[in-house]
């Protein structure tokens, strides 16, 4: 697996597109040794700004040129903009590195976006562009293509690999083998899907006083014909409710054709099942501390949706109340009467007695917000499917105070976990190991308390920037590391 740094990519840049003179570079720091791309964002003496991404396996590298030609027929038919291409350079190991337009914009955190905002309808909206798409471009870009049926079908195939590890919950691989065995939640049309949709790969505009709206979709590396579930992933798993609620309701009005009913078990399913491909890419990359560290959380999964389903069978469960004993024949009707004004009285006593006994403890488990408050560009992962995502760096706006919620999104703690990456109550999303959240609510999606003040984030780190020419001019970003 090659290693690159900042200086290294910037001279590739500069092959890859005519008149491309480098000034500064600034590389992004990445999330861990399973990372597939090194992504370097370059400024020229003309002021412009450029990104080369350059795979560091063979298969990120077949990956990067199979989508390269999609963004292309994309920008003629979205209303918003795409990393296009603009040229190639040949690596001495072998593949090549893409250089493309550098997009402006700010990452927007997919937890903090408000119900009935710009974003939660300019999100749903957006989506549903993507997926009213023609088939046939995809088709023409050369991505897969897949109908339902198949599509189902590779997903019990990815479970077995990963029970072969040893490191899947027998709880979890029985709860998912049934859910996917049921043909009636996959009865759907397949669709063009994005494949990488997180809080890393929707830029937002600016933060100028007005509230942030979606400005392009970044990271196609993932792109294919297949579920529409898939896009929706990430926000049953990091949105508020009633945030949901309306990105979903825009969706649905956008749509040229109905979503399906099953849209959303399925996407939540996929959501969960985030887990074993981000830990089977750790897996595949030789990082056996990621690997266990995503079967830990497996287990706090497994124990979490145990105790939801106990739940839901204890408030299904019908209560039995004893029956009232039947009167004796030799019982005089005074002693009656005064009997049931006694059972009366008692029963009055009784009911005030448990009114005016307090409250018992909540015990709906709390959650840490998961979203990594980063910078303000980042390279995004779904798995071993990674995105580089160019967001504006300049102009940062000053961070929004999220009001604490009493959600229930996090699995239980659990003694053997990591450090805050990886604690009990929180499961991680990062650029190139991307892990879960998930509800504990009775109808699996996540709860809260109180609707989060939606802002915008900057989520990742990058390197120093290096000048290149010594020239201390306006040319040349501030040389400090940002987070």
């Amino acid at each position: 697996m090659t290693s690159r740094g900042p200086l290294a990519l910037a001279a590739p840049a500069s092959a890859a597109v005519e008149g491309l003179d480098p000034s500064s570079v600034e590389g992004v720091v990445g999330s861990g040794p399973s990372r597939s791309f090194e992504v370097a964002f370059v400024r020229d003496h003309e002021h412009r700004r450029w990104v080369i991404r350059c795979p560091r396996t063979p298969a990120a590298s077949a990956r990067l040129e199979q989508s390269a030609a999609l963004p292309a027929l994309l920008a003629r038919r979205l209303t918003m903009p795409v990393p296009v291409v603009k040229g190639w350079v040949a690596l001495p190991e072998g593949g090549r590195a893409a250089v493309h337009a550098y997009l402006t914009g700010r990452a927007i955190d997919l937890a903090s976006i408000a119900p009935g905002l710009p974003p939660a309808v300019g999100l749903g909206r957006a989506l549903a562009h993507l997926h009213n798409l023609d088939r046939r471009v995809y088709e023409e870009a050369g991505v897969p293509v897949y109908e339902a049926e198949a599509y189902r079908t590779r997903r019990p195939a990815e479970l077995d690999r990963a029970a072969a590890t040893g490191r899947v919950p027998t709880g979890l691989l029985t709860r998912w083998e049934h859910t996917l065995e049921d043909v009636s939640l996959w009865r759907f049309t397949t669709t063009p899907t994005h494949g990488g949709i997180g809080s890393s790969t929707i830029p937002a505009t600016p933060d100028d006083g007005e509230d942030p709206d979606v400005k392009s979709l970044l990271g196609w590396e993932s792109a294919r014909v297949a579920d529409p579930a898939d896009d929706l992933a990430a926000l049953v798993g990091e949105l508020h409710p009633d945030s949901l609620d309306t990105v979903l309701e825009a969706y649905a009005h956008a749509r040229s054709d109905r979503p399906d009913q099953h849209l959303q078990e399925r996407a939540r399913l996929v959501h969960q099942m985030q887990l074993v491909r981000t830990m089977m890419s750790a897996v595949a990359a030789g990082d056996d501390d990621g690997a266990e560290e995503h079967a830990r959380q497996l287990r706090r999964l497994d124990d979490q949706l145990a105790r939801e389903d106990e739940g839901r069978a204890a408030a299904a469960k019908p209560v039995v109340r004893p029956a009232a004993p039947a009167a004796s024949s030799d019982t005089p009707p005074e002693a009656g009467a005064e009997a049931d004004e006694a059972a009366s009285s008692d029963t009055d006593a009784a009911g005030r007695s448990q009114n005016d006994t307090p409250a018992g403890a909540d015990h709906t488990a709390g959650r840490e917000g998961h979203t990594a408050a980063g910078q303000d560009q980042t390279v995004a992962g779904d798995g071993d499917d990674e995105a580089a995502v160019e967001v504006e760096t300049t102009g940062a706006p000053t961070p929004v105070e999220v009001p604490a919620s009493n959600t229930s999104h996090a699995a239980p703690k659990d003694s053997d976990a990591g450090p805050a990456s990886a604690s009990g109550d929180t499961m991680t999303r990062a650029s190139d190991s991307a892990t879960t959240d998930l509800t504990s609510s009775s109808d699996g999606s996540p709860t809260t308390d109180t609707a989060p003040v939606p802002h915008l984030v900057r989520d990742h780190e990058t390197a120093e920037i290096v000048p290149l020419t010594g020239d201390e001019g306006d040319d040349v970003l501030p040389p400090s590391p940002r987070r």
